[in-house]
């Protein structure tokens, strides 16, 4: 059924969910999409990934920014998941980069309830959509953070430290193993974690095993 409101989609249990002309748009038409194959070419100066295809939706953050005003110069993503979470992501890219671009600090303002809005809502079941991309952009900022040693503006809010020099999190360490590492050697390939807190090893080895487990059924060390 749609009307002027939206169209009303219905899942596999029969619940029946509406969604904006907006959301549509974003779902049949999504701006700023990096197309699978394109990641290596991409030179992106900062990329964040949250959550796992294995266990719902994924979404990767792809950010240029202007080192000296710290602007978003563009913004691309990809998002393996529902409409709602295409549209939701599509909605953020173009939040990010339009009139110019955010700045970083504008950037982190940026709150799930923000890009709702923008998409004139979504069901109560998808706002969790609008989540992850919030976490996604927080986490590709925090590896700006981190390549231009900013370690004291890295935001670790709902994670533990693991590192405190480096202000790498469990959440940093569940990313690298979802992006393929496996050993504590390939996650200090990517975060250059324990390397100056060595009395953090035995704990990231414990988190390596356990994402491991959680993500693919075995534990690679």
């Amino acid at each position: 059924m749609v009307n002027q409101k939206g169209a009303a989609i219905r899942d596999n249990q029969g619940n029946s969910w509406l969604y904006s002309d907006i959301v549509k748009d974003h779902f049949f038409n999504p701006r700023n999409i990096l197309f699978a194959g394109e990641e290596e070419d991409y030179d992106a100066d900062a990329m964040g990934r949250v959550g796992s295809p294995a266990c719902g939706d994924e979404m990767v953050l792809w950010l240029k920014i202007d080192k000296d005003s710290e602007r978003i110069k563009e913004c691309k993503w990809q998002t393996f998941g529902c409409g709602s979470a295409i549209a939701s992501t599509s909605m953020l890219s173009v939040m990010l980069s339009e009139n110019g671009g955010m700045t970083l600090d504008d950037a982190l303002k940026i709150k799930p309830q923000d890009i709702m809005e923008r998409l004139g809502g979504l069901p109560n079941r998808k706002i969790h959509c609008s989540v992850l991309g919030d976490k996604a952009l927080q986490s590709s900022i925090n590896e700006w953070f981190r390549k231009t040693d900013q370690l004291d503006r890295i935001i670790t809010d709902g994670a533990k430290v693991i590192d405190e020099k480096l202000k790498i999190t469990d959440h940093d360490i569940e990313e690298a193993v979802l992006e393929g590492a496996q050993t504590l050697e390939d996650v200090q390939k990517k975060l250059k974690v324990g390397a100056a807190s060595p009395e953090s090893i035995p704990e990231i080895e414990q988190l390596i095993r356990f994402y491991s487990e959680k993500y693919y059924g075995e534990a690679f060390i």
